[in-house]
């Protein structure tokens, strides 16, 4: 995306304290440990991941949406409206904000009614519960507790921009880039400005591919430090995940989690107004 990220209401509202994000956090604390809270992140960014390949949407889409959906909950607790309407809903904002074109509602619901019942009824059961009326209703909601910050840079142009000066980049890039993707599971994106998170893949990927970049790195002059701590945060997520057996621990973290309050959901389905599909 062009511009500059350090002007940008995303360098300077959403990067946020990572003390003040697990404070936000409390009354969803109360009730689940914060592993299970990571769990439940996994979980349904890989829902938006799976909707909007579901939609055909391009990655930057679906990358955008995550991070709208991790904004939304930095803000609220997770009972504050049901995080299948508000998935779908960063979908559907995220396709305008990056010029993919507007998803009609009839083909959004649609989707998210196939991929419950093809992908997720070990936790979510047969049937998606919601209307297109909940979603236009959220999506004020959402832009709300935005402040109306739409604008997202991803890691993803930073990584290209990287990759190309490296010699081994055709056996780089494709590392990289799942790790980046993978970068979407986790708070990362709220914490650390894109082209770290960009530089780091990149540090795990030469590592991983045993591709000696120390003196690239070196030239970069770039706080080291940073990179390693987005390392190891990478890693943590990969311990948790090997171990991570979500048929059977999501629905039993979903049964602790917080309940959404229905009369959110009545709202949205009383105010909202009739829209053409």
């Amino acid at each position: 995306m062009a511009g500059n990220f350090w002007q940008s209401s995303h360098f300077q509202q959403w990067l946020l304290d990572s003390d003040d994000l697990i404070k936000s956090r409390l009354p969803d604390l109360q009730v689940i440990s914060e592993e299970e809270y990571q769990k439940l992140q996994i979980f349904y960014a890989n829902f938006i991941q799976a909707l909007g390949e579901q939609l055909k949407l391009r990655q930057q889409v679906i990358a955008t949406a995550t991070v709208y959906f991790k904004r939304f909950y930095s803000k609220n607790p997770l009972n504050s409206i049901d995080p299948l309407i508000v998935a779908p809903t960063c979908i559907f904002l995220a396709s305008k904000v990056e010029e993919f074109g507007p998803i009609s509602n009839n083909r959004l619901i649609a989707a998210c009614t196939s991929i419950v019942k093809s992908k997720f009824t070990y936790a979510l059961g047969q049937d998606y519960p919601y209307r297109i009326n909940h979603i236009l209703e959220c999506e004020f909601y959402l832009l709300e507790a935005m402040d109306c910050c739409l604008i997202v840079y991803l890691p993803y142009r930073p990584l290209t921009q990287y990759v190309s000066e490296l010699r081994q980049k055709d056996i780089i890039l494709p590392v990289a880039w799942k790790i980046v993707n993978d970068c979407l599971r986790t708070d990362l994106i709220l914490l650390q400005a894109p082209f770290y998170l960009a530089l780091a893949a990149i540090h795990m990927a030469c590592v991983i591919q045993q591709s000696d970049a120390k003196q690239w790195f070196a030239e970069l002059a770039v706080d080291m430090e940073k990179i390693l701590e987005i390392t190891r945060h990478m890693l943590s997520l990969y311990d948790m995940w090997r171990n991570f057996d979500e048929r059977k621990e999501i629905p039993e973290i979903l049964m602790k989690c917080p309940k959404p309050n229905p009369q959110n959901t009545n709202q949205a389905q009383s105010q909202a107004p009739s829209q053409p599909s």
